[in-house]
């Protein structure tokens, strides 16, 4: 009898934790504060929320209308086209994006991971991207698209990850148009921080200002960067080219040996102050890895000390932002971002935060089951789970509305496809109308 009570209690451990993230009192309350419930109709928040997040998030329903079926198949509601397309306002849009805030506060305050013992001194690694979503040709006015010459238009989502929370630390939408460097935040938030950086960010004045507020970043140098070397921290024995004095294009071709650890120095232009533009110059660490699959320098600019990381550590630790790449490609294989084709604005805005949100959903599952099976941790990768996830989304659906008090299965099959299956083109003429009696 205690093992069934035990086995019960654990099998109800997913719904407690996402109540727990997004309890039907916190969606209520967010959409009426957000606009998106001004009067208690046949839009429940709550069966709205799971049925966005389970049902479009996962693809399993990728259109409006299938949407809205399953809307009235788990909550015994029947809602007309009209009425629940009307459903995706601005206020619509808002509660979603609260929504989503609301779950990446949640992974910062409760960090998933440790760094290992070399990483100690650090408080997290992060990184930054941008990716572009295609969207449909109307929105060309909204959002329009760079680099293209036909109508088109395309929205670029700004995603910060973060190694101790394993996943989405800050997102932003902005227009494909937005730079960059626009998407990056530079503060104190990045005390005691590493950032990796693509070259899609690369900028001095970036570097300095990472390290005048004591963070620390990694990026690969830019092709035409040409620093001058001003110190070798890693001595070599025999007879070796002396590369201090020389900038790193004199050099870089003849050596030989496998590692390049060295101090650098780079001049930059600071940010305009009162219209005017100073000159400054900044010391960084520049180190080359030799690649011999390639044959040529992996090269890469930091602020991270000698004594903290060395040459190689850099390398490796560069590469963890395939990460970020790893994360666009679950959000757009695995919970559809890149599929929508719709020409509302308002719509494309609540389906692209649903997506993300989706996304939160699932890594505080994964992390429910990673965490009760941690000796064969390293093989729960994100890209498969995320497919196990969405797999079996219907039945989460079905549990989390079960737990939250929505009973996911009053509706009688006959009654589903007696509602359902109604043409909803009332005065529409069909071929074989007039031979019917």
């Amino acid at each position: 009898m205690a093992k069934k009570k035990q086995k019960a209690k654990k099998s109800r451990v997913i719904e407690e934790e996402l109540t727990r993230l997004f309890s039907p009192e916190f969606l209520k309350k967010t959409a009426e504060e957000t606009g998106f419930i001004k009067r208690d109709r046949k839009i429940n928040p709550v069966l709205m929320f799971w049925t966005l997040s389970l049902g479009f998030g996962v693809q399993l329903q990728r259109t409006l209308a299938s949407l809205r079926r399953l809307y009235e198949e788990e909550g015994e509601i029947h809602i007309s086209s009209s009425s629940f397309y009307d459903r995706f306002t601005p206020e619509l849009v808002k509660f979603i994006h609260v929504c989503v805030l609301h779950g990446l506060e949640d992974i910062t305050q409760n960090p998933n991971r440790k760094l290992n013992d070399k990483l100690s001194g650090f408080k997290d690694i992060v990184a930054q991207d941008s990716t572009i979503i295609r969207l449909h040709e109307k929105l060309a006015d909204k959002w329009p698209a760079t680099r293209t010459r036909k109508a088109a238009a395309g929205v670029k989502i700004s995603l910060l990850i973060s190694a101790i929370a394993d996943g989405p630390k800050r997102i932003a939408l902005h227009g494909e148009r937005t730079s960059e460097i626009k998407t990056l935040r530079i503060g104190p938030w990045l005390k005691d921080r590493i950032l990796l950086i693509d070259l899609g960010f690369y900028k001095h004045n970036t570097f300095a200002r990472i390290d005048e507020n004591d963070g620390f970043f990694v990026s690969r140098l830019k092709g035409k960067v040409d620093p001058l070397i001003i110190r070798n921290n890693r001595t070599c024995r025999g007879r070796s080219i002396d590369i201090v004095g020389k900038r790193v294009s004199e050099v870089i071709d003849n050596l030989k040996r496998q590692v390049v650890d060295a101090e650098v120095e780079v001049e930059f232009n600071r940010r305009k102050y009162k219209g005017k533009e100073n000159r400054d110059v900044k010391k960084f660490r520049m180190v080359a890895i030799y690649n011999t699959e390639e044959k040529k320098y992996h090269t890469y600019i930091t602020n991270i000390p000698t004594d903290r990381l060395d040459a190689e550590d850099i390398a490796v630790l560069y590469s963890a932002r395939w990460e970020i790449e790893l994360i666009f490609k679950e959000l757009k294989s695995r919970y559809g971002i890149d599929i929508l084709p719709f020409s509302n604005p308002h719509i494309i805005e609540a389906l692209l935060w649903v997506g993300i949100l989706t996304l939160i959903i699932s890594r505080r599952v994964y992390l429910l089951v990673f965490s009760a099976n941690l000796e064969n941790a390293p093989r729960y990768t994100h890209l498969r789970w995320a497919t196990i996830f969405a797999e079996k989304s219907h039945r989460l659906l079905d549990a989390i509305l079960d737990y939250s008090g929505i009973d996911p299965d009053l509706m009688e099959l006959f009654d589903v496809y007696q509602s359902q299956a109604l043409d909803p083109n009332v005065n529409r003429k069909r071929l074989m109308d007039e031979w019917r009696a």
